[in-house]
C-alpha cells in the first residue's frame, strides 16, 4: 500500500486544549514532536492508524524509541499522554490513531474527485451512444412497415434507456462537502444492502439529527463510518473511549515521570 505523502495539520493546533494540557508536562516538547512522528509514521504506512510492521508485529515503545531516536521513557511518557486524553488507543496491544481519517482527507478528495471526474466522463459518453443509436434505428428504415417498427422500438428503447439512466444517475448532493456526501451516500447505499433502504423523509430526518449531534463534518464522517462498520441502522454519537482527564491528573502524571527518572538517577549513582 502506498504511503501518504502529506497529513493535514490544523493552524490552531497550538490552540487545542489537549496540546495546552501538554505543554505543562515536563519535556513538553519533545512530546509534541513524538505526536507528529507518529502521525508521519502512520502516513508513511498509510495502515488506517494501525501501527503494525509487515501486517505481522506491533510496534512496541522500544521500537518507537529507536525509530524517533528518543528516550525510552520519553516515549512512555508521550504515549501514557496520548493514550488518557484518546488521541491513540491500545487494542490488543496493539497503538492505534481512532480518528486517522481526518489526517488524510486530502488524499481522500483528491480519490473522490478523480473518481467523480472518471464517473461523469463515462456518463456522458454513454449518453451520447444511446442518441446516436437511437436515431441510427430511425433514420435507417424508409418504408411505412419499418417506420413502424422502428417506432416501437424506438419507444422500447427509450423506456429501456429512461430506466437505465435512473440507474446510472448522477449522484445525489445532499451537502457542498464532496467527502461528507459521499459518506452519506454510501449509509444510504449501505442500507439498501441490509434491505432497509431510507425513504427521502428518513433520509431528511437522519441529516437533522446528524447536524444536531454536531458542527463538524470530520466527526459527522465519523459517525456515518461508525453505523455502516457496526451494521447500525441509525446514527449514534461517537463512542468515547476515554474520558478526559483533568489538568491535575497530567500533572500528576509528569511528577510521577519525574520521580522515577530520579530514582532510576539515585540507583545508578550508588551503582
Amino acid at each position: 500500500m502506498a504511503d501518504v505523502k502529506w497529513i493535514k495539520i490544523v493552524t490552531d493546533i497550538f490552540d487545542d486544549e489537549k496540546i495546552l494540557l501538554i505543554e505543562s508536562l515536563p519535556e513538553h516538547d519533545a512530546i509534541i514532536v513524538i505526536w507528529f512522528k507518529l502521525l508521519c509514521l502512520a502516513g508513511k504506512m498509510n495502515n488506517s492508524g494501525v501501527f503494525i510492521m509487515n501486517d505481522k508485529i506491533p510496534y512496541t515503545e522500544e521500537m518507537l524509541a529507536t525509530i524517533f531516536r528518543r528516550p525510552l521513557n520519553t516515549v512512555r511518557l508521550a504515549l501514557n499522554t496520548f493514550e488518557s486524553f484518546g488521541m491513540i488507543e491500545r487494542v490488543d496491544n496493539v497503538i492505534t490513531i481512532p480518528n486517522w481519517s481526518k489526517h488524510q482527507t486530502l488524499d481522500q478528495l483528491e480519490e473522490r474527485k478523480e473518481y467523480m471526474r472518471d464517473y461523469m466522463q463515462k456518463y456522458r459518453e454513454k449518453q451520447k451512444q444511446l442518441a446516436c443509436k437511437t436515431n441510427s434505428k430511425v433514420n435507417s428504415k424508409s418504408n411505412s412497415k419499418a417506420n413502424v417498427n422502428a417506432l416501437d422500438k424506438s419507444k422500447n428503447k427509450i423506456r429501456e434507456d429512461k430506466k437505465e439512466n435512473k440507474d446510472n444517475k448522477e449522484p445525489a448532493v445532499y451537502v457542498p462537502d464532496e467527502l461528507l456526501n459521499q459518506s452519506i451516500i454510501d449509509f444510504i447505499d449501505f442500507r439498501k444492502k441490509i434491505k432497509s433502504p431510507m425513504t427521502d423523509r428518513a433520509i431528511t430526518l437522519m441529516l437533522s439529527k446528524l447536524n444536531k449531534m454536531t458542527d463538524n463534518n470530520d466527526e459527522k464522517i465519523e459517525i456515518l463510518n461508525q453505523s455502516i462498520i457496526n451494521g447500525w441502522k441509525g446514527i449514534f454519537p461517537l463512542k468515547e473511549t476515554k474520558s478526559k482527564s483533568s489538568f491535575d491528573d497530567f500533572q500528576k502524571l509528569g511528577e510521577e515521570w519525574l520521580s522515577d527518572r530520579a530514582r532510576v538517577h539515585e540507583n545508578s549513582s550508588g551503582n
